[in-house]
């Protein structure tokens, strides 16, 4: 198996772990993003709402299509950042660390890819997320519908090209992660040249180098993910809309129209309606995730080598 394969699968398992544990922070938010009221609601007084409505289960609507878009999300990046940071290793000599261009060439190649193949998956999760709190489009109803009755519902409603709505900003999103894996890759070499130093100058051999530790990946993860959905988080509310269906969302014409749309309508704040949950959900998830992959990483290689060799 190849080390992208390898990167891939270990991608997608730390999303898992990371999406179940964060989950509820993303329906609060995606709910908030594409409410169109302007209506001031702190995320405990949110989530005290849905399960006073929906119960402690309402948490979780749509939890089955976010593990299975995450999964294939993060394989399908994972695989892609990993080929395109080995393509760019092999074509040059010198180091192995990526420069701040080539970190951003690299997102941008892996998360256009991961945007086409798993924007549908995340159509139907916003569905399922915003069901039972009603829309421009229809009143709220009581009865969740499952994966493929949702997938269902929108093909029998709006067609097969439905599946790629909100597809324009999705793209332009494709900066959050190049943003984020930038800040990280630039991070993790700065932390790496400044240990190394210290530990050679401390008398480690003139070839040491410093190994960062899970908690350091883990804050790594953490203040990369902040700096992309701080950054991007406009569009984050755009792409939601639209994804949901939202009568007013699919009359935007592009995605800086959406944005000019709520600016009007809403105000600076309708840009940024759900920012806390997602910002810490955002945080949390990257965290677990650049931790939980790196290990799950290590630990696969290690087990497919043995296997390999018989």
């Amino acid at each position: 198996m190849s080390d992208s394969a390898i990167h891939a699968i270990a991608g997608a398992a730390g999303g898992i772990v990371a999406m179940t544990a964060t989950y509820p922070l993303i329906f609060i938010s995606t709910r908030a993003a594409v409410e169109t009221k302007n209506e001031q609601k702190s995320t405990y007084q949110a989530a005290l709402d849905i399960i006073k409505r929906e119960g402690i289960l309402g948490l979780y609507s749509g939890l089955n299509s976010s593990l299975l878009g995450i999964a294939i999300t993060n394989g399908v990046y994972y695989y892609f950042y990993e080929r395109s940071r080995e393509a760019i290793l092999r074509s040059r000599s010198g180091s192995k660390a990526l420069s701040t261009v080539e970190s951003m060439l690299t997102g941008m190649v892996a998360g256009s890819a991961t945007t086409l193949i798993s924007n549908p998956i995340w159509v139907v999760q916003t569905s399922q997320a915003v069901r039972t709190m009603g829309s421009d489009r229809q009143p709220p109803v009581s009865g969740k519908l499952g994966f493929l009755e949702t997938v269902q519902s929108i093909l029998a409603k709006d067609g097969i090209g439905a599946f790629w709505r909100g597809i324009g900003p999705a793209l332009v999103l494709v900066i959050n992660p190049i943003i984020q894996y930038t800040a990280f890759e630039q991070l993790k070499n700065f932390l790496i040249q400044r240990r190394t130093a210290k530990l050679r100058a401390a008398g480690a051999a003139a070839t040491a180098v410093a190994v960062l530790s899970d908690l350091d990946f883990f804050f790594l993860g953490a203040f990369s993910k902040l700096i992309a959905t701080s950054a991007t988080y406009p569009y984050i509310v755009v792409k939601s809309r639209l994804q949901a269906g939202s009568a007013n969302a699919l009359k935007y014409k592009s995605s800086m129209d959406g944005l000019l749309t709520i600016l009007k309508e809403e105000g600076v704040e309708g840009l940024y309606k759900g920012i806390g949950s997602k910002v810490v959900q955002s945080v949390l998830t990257a965290a677990i995730l650049f931790a939980g992959q790196r290990r799950i990483y290590e630990i696969t290689k290690a087990a497919i080598i043995p296997v390999s060799k018989t």
